[in-house]
């Protein structure tokens, strides 16, 4: 598998390492694994660098698992929106995507009611993509972009709508105003916040009090995961 770690530049010729901060017990190493988290997500944000600073946009995106040793994310942005002019391309990408989460009351632990040694926290499955960013605005380019992506958004509709179905000038016009973006992902990254490193009753608190709070999935994510490490984690979220 291709290493999970790598260097940036800062934009100034000052390496420095970057990466998000995963307690081990919590991180997720399967390339298969994050990958697919990217393809059941789907929405997140797409961050890059400029002269003036960090440039966020909100986003749905997808990853091609074909291109690249870890895969490519594509997506794409408003053309009035300033950021794929503004970013500096000699600046590392970084694409996120969060979900399934919730919030984890005290009051879910057994540990709660025996010493009180507990505080609240929230589980989560995040992951985060890096690489070189590269916009483009060819129309046929564009178009796979929009086909790919309504694709496998519409995959699950029983009447799946189609680019084609719009009148093919309406299509042109509407690409003319959007920007296409791909990162060629250099390093990947998640982490699986579930409860690893609770005992088995806490562990029960944990999943009865999220399936009556209707965090079904979650709680799924808890029973798959929670209990695997029982070393303690200070306060990480």
């Amino acid at each position: 598998m291709p290493p999970l770690h790598g260097r940036a530049w800062d934009g100034r010729g000052i390496g420095q390492t970057l990466g998000m901060y995963v307690p081990t017990h919590n991180r997720e190493r399967n390339l298969d694994v994050l990958q697919r988290a990217i393809d059941e997500v789907r929405f997140g944000t797409l961050v890059t660098v400029g002269a003036d600073g960090p440039i966020a946009t909100h986003i749905p995106m997808f990853i091609d698992k074909a291109t690249g040793s870890n895969g490519t994310v594509f997506g794409h942005i408003a053309r009035a929106n300033p950021q794929w002019q503004k970013t500096d391309p000699t600046i590392r990408a970084l694409a996120t995507f969060v979900g399934p989460y919730a919030y984890i009351t005290p009051s879910f632990y057994e540990t709660k009611r025996i010493t009180g040694k507990v505080v609240p926290t929230w589980h989560y499955l995040a992951v985060q993509a890096r690489g070189p960013i590269a916009f483009f605005d060819d129309p046929k380019r564009l178009h796979d972009i929009v086909y790919r992506s309504t694709t496998i958004m519409e995959s699950a509709a029983t009447h799946p709508w189609a680019v084609d179905d719009a009148p093919e000038d309406y299509v042109r016009a509407m690409l003319s105003a959007i920007v296409g973006f791909e990162i060629r992902i250099e390093t990947l990254e998640g982490a699986w916040k579930f409860a690893q490193n609770k005992d088995a009753a806490d562990l029960q608190g944990v999943t009865s009090g999220l399936e009556q709070r209707g965090d079904r999935e979650v709680a799924a994510l808890v029973r798959e995961r929670g209990g695997r490490d029982g070393r303690p984690d200070p306060g990480a979220t």
